[in-house]
């Protein structure tokens, strides 16, 4: 099957897996009002502004509202927010929110809430950082206004606020909004504005969680489209059953004994795709960017000749071969920082990483001064992707006589260990950003250079800073795209983060699912079973 028609969203048929490696079926109630899934990794941060996993996302998507939210053609829309006034000199936003938001605890959603929320969001988030340099004053008018005064114009204010995924601006309870942004809330502070509840009870973190449909959630009257319009909670319940292993995973999908498999194991698609019973669909047309991520505070990565190394020894073939293995029509080579296929996009400066020179690279090394120094890799064995990713990485290192410490662990794990910026925690790790997150400077976590208040790393180079601030207020797309080529160049200059491929990960479902809506995102409202 051609890439292309995955692109356009087509499902196909697949048939039955074969008897061995069927997994004992799993406990379920009675009736089609609850939403079974796999999700792509255990759960063990229940907050999405102290982390940027993916995990903590989904689930903060069911749980808290936002807003505004991003519609499927890119446009901003009110989400929470009943709408919004803009004083004429463009430095003034009053936004009003709609009637009839409760949070989960039966307490109504004020704008105290939601200032407290942006204020806690813009400590961690990038594109929040840049805005919050950029305001003058945050308040609530009354419970139903709040008033964001700027110091100067900025017209991307309300795309901050209502961006898509990784560390969406979620609302939370003024009490709740006031942790500080680098403690993480715990999970009996969970308290939400969205169309579900989260079940404190069943949280089971390496075994299962559960969210309950939120009776008192208020829709919006437009229809869905990415995190826009009318969430509408059609399952009384969605439960998370924690499944590493993937044949398991298959056996458990293709028996029914749960509805969805959020993102299959790459060599058992082929298996997925032949099941009548099972649909494998491509749910997000921009892709995913997989890298390696580099730990800039301790050696060896603190030094950029390294990282440097590294990076013109690195050949995303192998990379997109493991990771990919019998679907290399998934799977493409890409040389930009930003997401391939984006306006944005460009392989400026990447010579280097193209030749994938190894010897060279090993000089490289040695000029650098590298010293021996001990690598410590974090490899998440429960998912897949980025599992086969390590496994490279880690052979790389080796072959250029590098000293590494391969520590594997699942992916909840390295989420804790990457949030150490201990000597010795780590040195680098392997992850992924959905294409929607790494399109532009505002959104791309590996291109800030503000040291601890950047993305896991914690990366130091002023001029992303320079560059990215001239990038926000660029008067055409022209401006635009020269001040992305720079950042381009500086990247490769620097070596933030190794860009190891881009590909398409489809969605595995049960064909009586109706409602499953595209995104880079597993949204779960608006699904039914047949």
């Amino acid at each position: 099957m051609r890439r292309r028609t995955f692109l356009k969203g087509t499902a196909a048929g697949v048939a039955a897996m074969a008897a061995a490696g069927r997994a004992p079926a799993l406990a379920q109630p009675a009736g089609n009002r609850v939403l079974r899934m796999i999700p792509h990794a255990n759960l063990t941060s229940v907050d999405p502004i102290w982390t940027t996993a993916y995990i903590s996302r989904n689930h903060a998507y069911m749980v808290w509202d936002t807003l505004y939210g991003t519609d499927e053609r890119f446009e901003i829309k009110p989400q929470m927010a009943a709408g919004h006034d803009i004083s004429s000199d463009g430095k003034t936003y009053t936004i009003t929110l709609r009637d009839g938001l409760k949070f989960h605890d039966g307490e109504p959603v004020r704008a105290r809430d939601a200032v407290a929320s942006l204020r806690r969001w813009m400590k961690r988030d990038s594109f929040g950082q840049f805005a919050e340099t950029l305001v003058d004053e945050m308040t609530a008018r009354d419970d139903k206004t709040l008033v964001i005064r700027l110091k100067q114009a900025f017209p991307a204010l309300l795309s901050a606020i209502g961006k898509p995924s990784s560390n969406v601006p979620f609302i939370m309870p003024e009490r709740i909004a006031n942790t500080d942004a680098m403690t993480q809330i715990s999970v009996d502070t969970v308290i939400g504005s969205g169309p579900f509840k989260f079940e404190r009870g069943d949280y089971r973190p390496g075994a299962s969680m559960a969210w309950t449909k939120f009776a008192d959630y208020v829709p919006r009257n437009e229809p869905p489209s990415w995190s826009a319009g009318g969430k509408v909670a059609k399952v009384d319940r969605v439960e998370w059953r924690i499944i590493p292993d993937a044949a398991t995973a298959a056996a458990a999908l293709q028996a029914g004994e749960v509805d969805w498999w959020e993102q299959p194991a790459p060599d058992l698609i082929g298996v997925l795709r032949r099941n009548r019973a099972v649909k494998v669909e491509i749910l997000d047309n921009l892709g995913n960017m997989a890298m390696m991520r580099f730990n800039h505070l301790h050696p060896p990565f603190n030094n950029p000749g390294v990282r440097r190394a590294v990076l013109a020894a690195a050949n995303q073939q192998d990379y997109l071969a493991a990771m990919m293995g019998n679907e290399p029509e998934l799977a493409r080579e890409c040389y930009s920082v930003f997401t391939c296929g984006t306006p944005l996009a460009s392989e400026v400066g990447a010579e280097a990483a193209k030749a994938h020179n190894l010897e060279r690279a090993k000089q490289m090394l040695r000029e650098a001064g590298y010293n021996g120094e001990r690598t410590v890799i974090i490899a998440p064995t429960d998912i897949p992707i980025s599992n086969a990713a390590s496994q490279v990485t880690n052979q790389l290192l080796r072959s250029l006589g590098m000293n590494v410490d391969y520590r594997a662990t699942d992916w909840g794990t390295v989420v804790q260990t990457r949030a150490s910026r201990e000597p010795g925690a780590w040195s680098l790790f392997h992850t992924w950003w959905v294409g929607a997150d790494m399109a532009n400077p505002a959104v791309n976590p590996g291109l800030r250079g503000n040291g601890l208040a950047s993305w896991f790393g914690w990366a130091t180079e002023p001029r992303f800073e320079e560059l990215r601030n001239q990038w926000m207020v660029a008067p055409d797309a022209a401006a635009s795209q020269r001040i992305a080529q720079d950042i381009q160049r500086v990247a490769m200059d620097t070596a933030p983060f190794v860009t190891v491929g881009w590909f398409f990960l489809p969605a595995a479902y049960r064909a009586n699912l109706r409602g499953v809506l595209p995104g880079p995102v597993p949204w779960f409202w608006n699904i039914e079973k047949g």
